[in-house]
């Protein structure tokens, strides 16, 4: 009896074990977590396609998009929340460290996500559009006059008030299919309103504050979300986080997509690639300049740009090359008058972390036109000064008399044996200079008494 209830006992631990194993293996689920930190972009629309695709590869229970911006472009905004509501694994939007924030395209995002979650001491809202492509920045007290639609109603409010309307209707359905509070989310458009962490959770903007995501997964475990149309009941508590760094491509993206970045690469591409015309085989500059010709168009080509712009500052670039080739004057300002004007034309749209800054474009265009002035101020000096060559530099040349009969004989000229011919009689071992070239005879003289001496 005490054999059968050992063994009993036995089996007991193995099932035991076996259920434990089972499920920490189906349960080997993993929580991914991917930091978006500064301008919603490119790059940040990238990473978080990248990190969907893992999480969704991977069988991942949730991804935690941990998030502090300031905002960013409205296009990528909306990638995103494209990719989030699409995503096949649960999306946590967590608003964090202490003292971030997710303001402007941050909020509609954290909007999107399934669950949203905020640190202590971080906040969001501020979610006005701000700037409008194709409308030009007036004062306060100017803005829409002279300038009115079809119905009579000046341009630039007509304008707002459509951008508005439209980023209303986007926050509230976000709010609608998360059961989140679309009032607030129309405050945070319409009158630029923000909430701390804990006045949120009150508004039921967020589902809960987290201080880590420890604590984050914890509070999470057990909610009933809607991912890709079917409801899913999330097992979160006690899983291991496992952070994905953004990678290389990711890291470049978020560089050369500064605005203000390609500018600067377009223009190095440009002028390193003339100057690999100018002066062939020196290979390097043309290698350079072709690559972040490259870089400049490949970024620009992700940003809202408006053609316009681009193509006057690809003027002005190619009038200042002119100038620099052919001096005017006229065409150097004109160059830098068009490159300024399409700089300031260039982005449809711009967003914290995507606008031109002078304190950039400004240098940069000074900086053109001191080169194409420097560079022809060389060209024009060496046209008035043309350097001798042929005949011209071989005149007043120093020269040996070798041989000499009657009025011809042969000299030593830049180290080679001429025929020379003179009006006086010479010597061997004379020393002489070079008054003409004609069909490769040179006309010698003798030199200056003071000049005698060795050759130089």
């Amino acid at each position: 009896m005490s054999i059968a209830r050992v063994a009993l006992f036995a089996a007991a631990l193995l099932g035991a074990a076996a259920v434990s194993a089972y499920s920490s293996a189906g349960s080997g689920k993993v929580a991914l977590s991917i930091a978006v930190d500064g301008a919603i972009g490119p790059a940040s629309t990238r990473q978080l396609e990248d990190a969907l695709d893992t999480a969704a590869r991977r069988d991942a229970a949730v991804l935690i998009l941990q998030l502090d911006t300031p905002g960013g472009l409205v296009t990528s905004m909306r990638e995103m929340i494209a990719d989030i509501l699409a995503s096949p694994v649960p999306v946590i939007g967590y608003v964090a460290p202490s003292g971030g924030h997710a303001a402007s395209a941050g909020t509609y995002i954290l909007y999107a996500t399934h669950v949203a979650a905020m640190a202590p001491g971080t906040n969001l809202g501020a979610a006005t559009p701000v700037e409008l492509g194709g409308l030009p920045s007036l004062p306060d007290g100017e803005k829409g006059k002279d300038q009115k639609d079809a119905t009579g109603q000046p341009a630039g409010d007509a304008m707002m008030a459509k951008v508005t309307n439209d980023a209303v209707a986007l926050i509230r359905s976000l709010a609608e299919m998360r059961g989140r509070n679309g009032d607030w989310g129309e405050k945070a458009v319409r009158e630029a309103a923000s909430l701390s962490a804990h006045a949120a959770l009150q508004e039921h903007v967020i589902d809960f504050v987290a201080r880590d995501t420890t604590e984050l997964l914890q509070l999470a475990d057990g909610r009933t979300v809607e991912v890709a149309g079917r409801k899913e009941v999330l097992a979160t508590k006690g899983l291991p986080v496992e952070t994905l760094e953004p990678g290389w491509f990711i890291r470049l993206l978020a560089v050369i997509t500064d605005p203000n970045t390609a500018v600067i690469l377009m223009l190095v591409g440009v002028y390193g690639i003339v100057f690999e015309f100018t002066s062939p085989g020196a290979v390097a500059p043309g290698v350079i300049g072709t690559i972040c010709l490259v870089l400049g168009l490949y970024a620009l080509n992700l940003l809202p740009i408006n053609y316009t712009g681009l193509a006057l500052m690809l003027l002005g670039v190619a009038f200042l090359i002119v100038e620099a080739f052919n001096p005017t004057v006229v065409l150097g300002l004109g160059g830098v008058a068009a490159f300024l004007l399409g700089s300031a034309m260039l982005l449809k749209v711009e967003g914290p972390g995507f606008a031109m800054s002078w304190a950039v474009i400004g240098p940069a265009a000074a900086l053109t036109l001191g080169l194409a002035l420097l560079t022809g101020t060389y060209v024009w000096a060496a046209r008035k000064n043309p350097p001798r060559v042929g005949g011209e530099a071989m005149r007043g040349l120093p020269v040996e008399i070798l041989d000499w009969q009657g009025g011809e004989g042969h000299v030593l000229a830049l180290g080679e044996r001429w025929r020379a011919r003179a009006g006086e009689p010479m010597q061997p071992g004379d020393r002489v200079e070079v008054t003409d070239v004609s069909d490769l005879v040179l006309t010698v003289r003798r030199r200056d008494a003071g000049n005698n001496g060795a050759i130089k």
